[in-house]
């Protein structure tokens, strides 16, 4: 059986589709640009692989990132979490912001003018796999009427463990900054994922519903039954999870030092601040 859900983007169970030309075009329709998953032996040749089925219960799982930024939803669920925010500001939204503890996925920002005054930081956590998806990619491509030879190779999996202790330490890393400034930090992931964690880590001092005063935000998103005419499946916020730093650290039991003075991380966002960056979620 077929395990790629989603090709490029789109549904391999959604009717009508050229599939010869997205193939060739190889271009992600959530960055506009040219798929980033290339094979190591062929780099010119981008895999397009954006969601799979995974586990006894074939649930479809995410292993690309950029599929979440689909329609700019999450950032949408993130706007209230800008308490600072006032009318006339601008929305601004920023990629790779250097923080202490590494850099930051996305940083929704609430912007008078050329100055940054207020913002929340946006990390993303699809799965990784273990094992390689191309000769399930192909197999696919087969079936969707694209004649291509299929390679033997064992089947991939979900790196389940791996994914979720490296994500939960990147957050108490960054989780001490944004607590220092009375700032939100935002997992965004996907239901599979963070079923696990609850599974595997300590979650029962998490707030659920989230609450605002809380430093670290967990919002858990699930993928739509595919409907009739559409080309992929809507995202649904289905679970909104909070807690503060020492949350974290009861999860792992790490400690980390990362703090950081207010109006160092204002000026770094602002100077950072363009037309080009400017957002609306319209």
């Amino acid at each position: 059986m077929d395990k790629i859900v989603e090709l490029f983007g789109i549904n391999t169970d959604a009717q009508g589709i050229d599939w010869g030309t997205i193939v060739a075009l190889q271009q992600c329709p959530f960055s506009d640009k040219k798929c980033f998953k290339t094979r190591k032996s062929e780099p010119d040749v981008a895999i397009g692989t954006c969601t799979v089925l995974a586990g006894r219960a074939m649930d479809p799982v995410m292993i690309c990132p950029n599929r979440l930024i689909d329609r700019h939803k999450i950032f949408i669920d993130c706007m209230h979490l800008l308490t600072k925010h006032q009318p006339g500001n601008d929305y601004h939204l920023l990629s790779e912001i250097k923080i202490p503890g590494g850099k930051l996925d996305y940083v929704l920002v609430s912007a008078r003018g050329s100055h940054a005054v207020d913002f929340v930081g946006i990390e993303l956590q699809t799965l990784d796999t273990t094992g390689s998806v191309w000769p399930a990619r192909m197999s696919t491509l087969n079936r969707l009427g694209i004649p291509v030879t299929v390679p033997e190779g064992k089947p991939y999996g979900m790196n389940w463990k791996m994914t979720a202790k490296t994500i939960l330490v990147q957050m108490h890393h960054k989780a001490a900054t944004f607590a220092n400034i009375n700032r939100h930090l935002v997992l965004v992931i996907q239901d599979p994922l963070l079923d696990y964690m609850r599974r595997e880590f300590t979650f029962d001092h998490f707030t659920d519903p989230a609450d605002v005063v809380d430093t670290v935000h967990f919002h858990s998103y699930g993928m739509q039954p595919l409907e009739p005419g559409q080309q992929r499946s809507d995202l649904v916020l289905h679970s909104r999870m909070s807690t503060d730093v020492a949350g974290i650290e009861r999860c792992l039991g790490l400690k980390n030092d990362a703090a950081v003075e207010e109006s160092v991380l204002l000026a770094r966002i602002s100077s950072k601040l363009t037309d080009m960056t400017l957002w609306s979620p319209l």
